[in-house]
């Protein structure tokens, strides 16, 4: 086998090995992820799952990373043409509404964030920070369209960006909570009836 071919396979199985640790995290939590379950999932020896990895605090933080990808495709990248401010934070939106009601084969168990924040808040160490610097990332590029709407007059100039934006992942964490715990079919529609008040462009409204 040529080490090319080599470097390939042994990326491909790295992928596999993080795929099926986000399947089972969204479900399980990453505490959840152990050697043996991945071995016996993807059939292989828990001495070859560990050699990609080594412990399960970097299996996990793999699979912080994998699932990071999943939700920029599925979430921002849709929107990442969309003109800057209001129009872009709309459509940024709308696929998270999406991301949320359909991105089972990833997350079979709902927003894999949503479940290792819950899992990881009251903790310290590397991975409770990591869950931590995406949620603050993710929060920044809300604050950001919310600015620039500002700035063009798009939103109120009252309207405060970080209050909007910790409201709008509010929202989200209850969306995924009443489609996971109760699998209400009115969610997504609840939703869009909050962010329809919450994104308003009229003065009444969208200042806080």
């Amino acid at each position: 086998m040529s080490p090319r071919k080599s470097a390939t396979e042994a990326r491909r199985t790295r992928e596999r090995i993080i795929e099926r640790s986000v399947a089972i995290a969204s479900v399980e939590g990453l505490e959840g992820l152990t050697i043996g379950r991945l071995a016996t999932d993807l059939g292989m020896s828990k001495a070859g799952v560990l050699g990609h990895f080594g412990t399960k605090e970097t299996l996990q933080l793999a699979a912080l990373e994998g699932a990071s990808a999943v939700f920029s495709r599925a979430v921002w990248e849709p929107a990442a043409d969309a003109a800057p401010g209001l129009t872009r934070l709309r459509a940024v939106c709308e696929a998270w509404i999406t991301y949320l009601e359909r991105e089972r084969g990833a997350f079979p168990g709902g927003c894999f964030f949503t479940t290792a924040a819950v899992e990881f808040d009251a903790r310290g160490g590397p991975v409770r920070d990591a869950v931590a610097r995406r949620y603050t990332v993710w929060r920044r590029r809300l604050v950001h369209e919310l600015r620039l709407a500002v700035e063009t007059g798009e939103l109120p100039p009252g309207t405060d960006p970080e209050q909007t934006a910790f409201e709008l992942i509010g929202l989200y964490m209850g969306l995924n909570h009443a489609i996971q715990l109760f699998a209400d079919p009115t969610a997504a529609d609840r939703t869009r009836r909050a962010l329809a008040r919450l994104l308003h462009t009229g003065t009444d409204s969208a200042a806080r």
